[in-house]
């Protein structure tokens, strides 16, 4: 196990020193609205693809333990096209959409979760050098095809970082279901009773409302952020607020690598005891991890950012940094537990801490962006990721008392 957690977070700081690399290059190259207009368009992704979920996601992993990948992967490729239709109409309906990029956005969701479904197939069927092979290709490539669009075709505008999500997504999807194949062709073994579809949708739908309903309400506590700072402020501090959270989320390749394979081992065994024992070590891991990471990153003075990564434009990162970092920490340790109920079959716990995060997020915010501006939709995230964490930590006890604990 110690070494998938540790071949999984390589593979995920590679992807997160790639995109604060690209960060650095896009404020140089777009400007500050530049960066803030392509912090939208990745929003609108972000917030689109968990609708899919719905079929794919951690429903993959969760009934690739049950179920043949055959019988499967039809159904997670094909919702895959209506769950993006769904999730961009919301955002249209809501007028959260960025209208000039709204076809691009619907492709773009198709084909990143695509990749995501691919990535969790691989998951589940223990192939971790794929997952993270995928997981590379979809979030480190990008760097080096803007590089050539941006210095070698002279390409210098939004419209470049689209053309470079497409590829990069689109080798992406190539090389994953590539790796897929074998799992697809493989004949189950004769005898006993074949599911049937319908049951089999039966039991997806039903996991999976849950697991939609979690990650749109947790995407969306992340993300919503990024339209109440325009609606607000204005675009520019869309830039500012852009690049101090993906500073400040690069320590989530901690969490999010660590969670990946605790899901994988909580839904594989059946055994309370033992998934408790998972859970609490590597949730202890986590957070030790993260605070020092984070730690770290709070002790980087202001000039660094306004003189050497960015420029002027960028003045108050740290202080945006600074307001994010509690609910960094706090949202790294509820990945964690989340990923414990989701494999446990008690998805129903993480969907309601996001809920209880996404409310916690809207208040805040209403209250405190009009009042402090950027750092105010920080402070709000803050409150809403340890909103979440509290709520987690108090269903998990509640779950495994005491007196019957193992660790």
């Amino acid at each position: 196990m110690l070494k998938d957690i540790l071949g999984t977070i390589s593979a995920r700081y590679l992807i997160a020193f790639l995109n604060l690399a690209l960060i650095f290059v896009n404020v140089q190259v777009l400007g500050i609205e530049g960066v803030g207009t392509v912090g939208l368009i990745w929003a609108s992704i972000s917030i689109s693809v968990p609708i899919n979920s719905l079929f794919s996601g951690s429903t993959l992993v969760y009934f690739l333990n049950k179920y043949p990948a055959p019988l499967l992967y039809p159904i997670a490729f094909l919702w895959t096209f209506a769950g993006s239709a769904i999730g961009c109409g919301g955002l249209f309906l809501a007028g959260l959409l960025p209208e000039a990029y709204a076809t691009d956005i619907y492709w773009l969701t198709v084909l990143y979760s695509l990749g995501v479904a691919h990535s969790r197939f691989l998951l589940g069927k223990d192939h971790i050098r794929g997952f993270n092979l995928t997981n590379v290709l979809q979030g480190g490539l990008l760097f080096f095809i803007l590089l050539c669009f941006y210095y070698v075709f002279r390409i210098q505008e939004v419209r470049a970082y689209v053309w470079g999500l497409y590829l990069c997504n689109g080798i992406a999807f190539i090389v994953s279901l590539y790796l897929l194949l074998p799992y697809l062709r493989k004949r189950e073994p004769s005898g006993g009773a074949k599911p049937g579809l319908f049951s089999v949708l039966k039991e997806m739908l039903v996991y999976g409302l849950w697991g939609s309903a979690d990650n749109i309400a947790e995407t969306c506590t992340i993300r919503l952020n990024y339209f109440l700072v325009e609606r607000f402020i204005g675009l520019e501090s869309v830039g500012l607020l852009d690049a101090g959270t993906k500073i400040s989320e690069s320590v989530w390749n901690i969490s999010r690598s660590v969670a990946y394979i605790a899901y994988n081992r909580v839904a594989k065994t059946g055994d309370k005891a033992e998934q408790k024992l998972i859970t609490l070590l590597l949730l202890r891991f986590t957070f030790v991890a993260v605070s020092v990471v984070m730690a770290a990153i709070l002790l980087i003075p202001e000039w660094v950012y306004t003189t050497y990564l960015f420029d002027a434009d960028f003045a108050g990162i740290r202080t945006l940094i600074a307001a994010l970092s509690a609910g960094i920490v706090a949202l790294g340790c509820h990945t964690i537990l989340s990923h414990y109920f989701i494999g446990s079959g008690q998805v129903r716990y993480s969907a309601l801490a996001s809920g209880i995060g996404l409310v916690s997020l809207l208040t805040a915010a209403w209250l405190l962006i009009p009042l402090y501006g950027v750092n105010g939709s920080a402070l709000s995230a803050s409150i809403a990721y340890c909103a979440m964490l509290s709520f987690s930590l108090i269903g998990f006890i509640r779950q495994n008392p005491k007196r019957d604990s193992a660790a």
